[in-house]
């Protein structure tokens, strides 16, 4: 069973992680980091933090004990006002703005929004290689299909001058380039990756994890009670599944990407599975969410969580903790099989290597 500890706030930081370890089907490990300002959720912060603080007052006076029931009562008053999300933020392959050579198309017309798109059709293996210029920024690389279906990829890397490779197998490790360009990218804010779908965050309007996303938001005054309505609801209905982390660990399933709308309807999945859905549900509720792969100690596990940005006062429920104006950890994993929240603990760690 689940453990729940109390809830109460205070300002330190989140966690999220597997409890198994996660394989080789998962995206390649390297090494990175991302930030920048944090100025662009602005928003709604003042009306979030006057719901916490009313919430806060509430579990402190002893009236309530969880944020559900602080949900509950402030449906019953007069001045709920349920929780806005924004428009839809999708991300579109155009094939009319790409540039490309021979069968490569590459759309990097919403590089803004942060994201670009890519197709191919080819004989063999084929991947797209993303790298930028700073010396400790990671490289990113991605199974594009060979038979003209387009993927979505994040920019993570922030700002700067990107170098996009598409490259096809000739052996073994080895691709011959099939094109390749620059591109200098502004974000618009840097939480753009991180509010819309990709190749291995993939959701569309019409998906039932955005559905069910919307319904938990439903009874949620504020982007932190959506939060933890979706980490209620994975927590209670997604176990872990063995069968598929023995397949993945031992490669008899490569290049293993979600099916979100399938985790659903199995109720099991891996750590992939855990973070993913975790990111498409918050994401369609306007909520930036970072999928983090890395390493966890202190056995260095590989591994894949979230992260997911808030301006409003800090909760500390259950297995996650949050932080004023910062991103926050939340491993879904081990909240959702059991495992100690000692483990978790503060973030400390956790080593995070490639952002999604």
């Amino acid at each position: 069973m689940r453990r729940k500890a109390s809830l109460r706030l205070v300002p330190v930081a989140l966690s999220f992680a597997c409890l198994f370890g996660c394989g080789s089907g998962e995206p390649e490990r390297n090494n990175g980091t991302a930030g920048g300002d944090a100025g662009a959720y602005q928003s709604q912060a003042d009306a979030d933090k006057q719901a916490g603080e009313r919430a806060a007052s509430q579990v402190q006076a002893g009236s309530v004990s969880s944020v559900q029931e602080v949900v509950e009562s402030r449906q019953s008053e007069k001045d709920f006002k349920p929780y806005q999300a924004p428009e839809f933020a999708d991300s579109v392959f155009h094939a009319d703005q790409a540039e490309g050579k021979g069968d490569v198309l590459l759309d990097l017309s919403n590089v803004s929004l942060g994201y670009g798109a890519v197709s191919a059709k080819a004989d063999s293996r084929v991947k797209l290689q993303i790298t930028t210029e700073g010396a400790n920024d990671p490289k990113y690389t991605y199974d594009v299909p060979t038979d003209g279906t387009p993927i979505i990829f994040p920019l993570t890397s922030g700002d700067g001058k990107y170098t996009f490779f598409v490259g096809e197998n000739v052996s073994d490790t080895r691709y011959a380039q099939l094109y390749q360009t620059q591109c200098d990218v502004k974000l618009q804010d840097e939480f753009q990756p991180f509010l819309r779908p990709s190749v291995y965050v993939n959701y569309s309007q019409d998906s039932e994890c955005v559905r069910k996303a919307a319904e938990l938001a439903e009874t949620a005054e504020t982007a932190l009670d959506v939060v933890e309505a979706v980490y209620e609801y994975v927590c209670d209905n997604i176990t872990y599944d063995k069968e598929l982390a023995s397949q993945v660990q031992a490669k008899t399933k490569t290049s293993y990407v979600p099916d979100l709308d399938q985790v659903l309807k199995s109720k099991k999945g891996i750590c992939f599975d855990y973070a993913a859905l975790a990111a498409a549900m918050l994401r369609s509720q306007g909520i930036p969410v970072k999928m983090v792969f890395g390493d966890v100690s202190p056995n260095d596990v590989y591994h894949a969580w979230n992260m997911f940005y808030t301006e409003q006062t800090g909760w500390v429920s259950v297995h996650f903790q949050v932080k004023t104006g910062d991103w926050n950890r939340l491993d879904l994993t081990f909240s959702a099989n059991g495992a100690d929240d000692t483990f978790i603990g503060d973030g400390s760690n956790y080593l995070d290597k490639l952002y999604y």
